[in-house]
């Protein structure tokens, strides 16, 4: 151990002869760990944000009766699920399980007397449902469904709301297929309009209580229960128990195998942020590259004096690479601190971005930083300097004693 301190010690010195180069390739090494680590926590918070809107929205696990998840009913809740009281019951006796939420999902035409438009309806637990839902429904007008008001409530999408001119307190027609393909309908109030932040749900987002939803559809069934769970990293373990005890029963799906908008962008996020992490290792590597072939070349004679006092090749390797490996590690120190004071300031400065495209609300842009995703980061930063070191000093140290001495 007190041979490597000197061999490290000699490496800092050495590291530090031509201190513009050295700060040069530190400042490289610093911002290229910066921005990979930068685009890899923005990119993480992405992936957090749409998990919890998805898991919010289904649930973290979904229950439905054999064939409901197919879509392939010929009418309404023909895979429908009956007896959920005593399902609820039994899931609520998990310790795992917070909610266990009911909803039937409905289609059909909204009226206000003189204007149609058709709308994808769903009908929940008012007492429950808009607790799960948080920062992901914003109330733009009016209130949400009372659990104990008189009457049929309904929440409009406000795309939906623009179109049939409606307003708090306005009232509506509903009309639907029922269970046995008859046609009914019935009013309802606007008691709120709602904003999910994506304009194509707008335009046909409808809620309202589950007894009103079975009432127009006249059946006691609903379309599936959301389950949610103390922690989102439960889901799998849970699911898993669920599949064996209900199999032939019901099916259980995760929130993820639901999350299609989810896996999409994970995808394409996935791949554009790897390119440009290999991108910013590449200019790394050929950073510290370029700064030892010039220290190598400069001490080509050094190289042949410390050969000729008895130095092995071996040797005189391990202290040019443990000099990149000292440039390495610096650089991605500065770069993992760097980072993370950028990813202080955007979460203190609270700047907005714009809206993506298909949403109408922007949302704050905030990086995660990953103790995890720093040490790779790292890690991987220190070991490419280190073999490029390596791979660098290896040929000057393996030159003939008198051609490096003779070296101008």
């Amino acid at each position: 151990m007190r041979i490597d301190f000197k061999w490290l010690s000699l490496a800092c010195r050495n590291a530090m002869r031509n201190r513009r180069r050295s700060l040069v390739t530190l400042a490289i090494a610093a911002t290229g760990t910066a921005a990979a680590l930068l685009g890899g926590g923005f990119a993480l918070h992405t992936y957090e944000s749409l998990a919890q809107a998805s898991a919010r929205d289904t649930g973290h696990l979904v229950l439905a009766a054999p064939g409901q998840f197919e879509g392939n009913d010929s009418v309404p809740l023909e895979h429908g699920l009956s007896g959920r009281e005593q399902v609820t019951r039994e899931l609520l006796a998990h310790p795992r399980v917070t909610r266990v939420l009911p909803r039937l999902q409905f289609s059909g035409l909204v009226s206000n007397g003189d204007k149609s438009e058709i709308f994808l309806g769903t009908g929940v637990d008012a007492h429950q449902e808009f607790l799960v839902k948080g920062p992901f429904m914003k109330i733009e007008e009016g209130a949400l469904l009372d659990p104990d008001g008189q009457g049929a409530g309904i929440v409009l999408g406000k795309g939906l709301a623009r179109v049939l001119n409606a307003r708090p307190g306005s009232v509506l027609t509903l009309m639907s297929t029922t269970t046995a393909g008859s046609l009914n309908a019935i009013d309802v109030t606007v008691t709120g309009i709602v904003s999910s932040g994506i304009a194509d749900i707008d335009k046909r987002l409808a809620l309202v209580d589950l007894a009103t939803a079975q009432e127009l559809l006249v059946s006691d069934k609903v379309s599936y229960l959301s389950v949610y769970l103390d922690e989102l990293a439960h889901s799998d373990a849970v699911g898993a128990a669920w599949r064996t005890e209900y199999a032939g029963k019901l099916e259980v799906r995760s929130w993820l195998d639901q999350a299609i908008f989810y896996q999409s962008v994970k995808g394409l996020y996935d791949r554009i942020f790897g390119f440009l992490g290999v991108i910013v290792l590449v200019i790394v590597l050929f950073a510290i590259s370029n700064t030892l072939s010039m220290a190598v070349l400069e001490r080509t004679r050094e190289i042949g004096t410390l050969r000729a006092m008895g130095t092995t090749p071996g040797e005189v390797t391990r202290l040019f690479t443990l000099e990149g490996l000292v440039l390495g590690a610096s650089g991605a120190t500065l770069g993992m601190a760097l980072a993370g004071a950028v990813a202080l300031a955007l979460l203190v400065l609270g700047i907005q971005m714009p809206p993506p495209p298909g949403r109408t609300s922007g949302y704050p842009l905030v990086v995660s930083v990953s103790p995890t995703m720093y040490a790779t980061a790292a890690l991987a930063v220190t070991l490419l300097a280190a073999l490029a070191s390596l791979l660098v000093s290896r040929r000057a140290a393996k030159q003939s004693v008198v051609e490096a001495l003779s070296h101008v």
